[in-house]
């Protein structure tokens, strides 16, 4: 590839750690293909990048896998949502759609933490809840537990739930749906990774490094539509948990709105920012 500047390589890393998601409820088949297109980028030479995964409703799993095979990009995974918009409370519903999202061939499970029960003092049902979801994962696919940041508010609700997640097994922690009026903010994204960090620290202490330390991986979302917006994220993770995290096993970009802005980067152009969507 030709060099690239030092703000075209951080823009060829947020690219990669991408995971593009088309959630409205209204998609159709021409949607989930424009998806699709959109999961890669080619340089002038025709070399090629591509998004971490794609985030689509459990019916569309076995098209959009379909489709990216079609183009090659085999390595791009595929992503869903349960429990998702409200983090109902309902385990056994919780469960069942998680176990129709592995048996549709899901890479990665993003269950909603029943947020709504955390704020009334629920923690038992919360841990519950993922360590259900997790056990429906089995080896089969990650889970990724959304904390929904922008509702839970404060600092003690957010690391409360982030331990609760990570204890249950949750393989990324999540801010948000995207769907509330607050989603992933520099605040919440500190607390995440700080809980990650500690953790994993724990484990060290407690010498876990000889069976193998569980990792976790961190992924905010909604309303990034920069690479500097990005950029906030990946230093948070980075200084917390350290440079070599920043990869798509264990950081991703619930950022759709911020392709654009990549892409403009990557090719030269004056800066574009994406306006709206996830």
């Amino acid at each position: 590839m030709t060099a690239l500047t030092t703000r075209q390589q951080q823009a060829a890393q947020a690219f990669s750690l991408l995971d593009l998601t088309s959630l409205t409820d209204q998609e159709t088949v021409a949607d989930i293909q424009a998806l699709v297109d959109s999961a890669s980028w080619r340089n002038a030479e025709g070399e090629r990048i591509h998004v971490a995964a794609l985030c689509v409703f459990p019916r569309f799993i076995p098209l959009a896998r379909k489709l990216l095979d079609a183009q090659d990009l085999y390595a791009v995974r595929i992503a869903t949502v349960t429990n998702f918009p409200f983090g109902g409370d309902d385990i056994d519903i919780a469960v069942k759609e998680t176990r129709a999202a592995v048996a549709y061939g899901a890479d990665e499970v993003d269950v909603v933490l029943p947020y709504q029960a955390l704020m009334q003092g629920d923690q038992k049902l919360a841990l519950q809840l993922i360590q259900a979801c997790k056990a429906e994962c089995g080896s089969h696919a990650q889970l990724k537990v959304i904390l929904e940041t922008g509702e839970l508010k404060s600092a003690e609700l957010i690391a409360l739930a982030s331990r609760i997640a990570i204890q249950g097994g949750a393989d990324f922690i999540k801010t948000s749906t995207g769907k509330v009026p607050e989603n992933a903010t520099a605040a919440a994204a500190a607390i995440m990774v700080n809980e990650i960090a500690a953790y994993e620290q724990k484990q060290t202490e407690e010498k876990a490094a000889a069976h193998g330390i569980h990792r976790i991986g961190f992924k905010p979302a909604g309303g990034i539509r920069t690479l500097n917006d990005a950029l906030v994220y990946m230093n948070a993770m980075s200084n917390a948990v350290g440079s070599d995290s920043l990869h798509a096993s264990r950081f991703r970009l619930g950022a759709s709105s911020v392709r654009s802005n990549l892409v403009a980067i990557l090719e030269g152009n004056d800066e574009a920012t994406a306006a709206g969507g996830y």
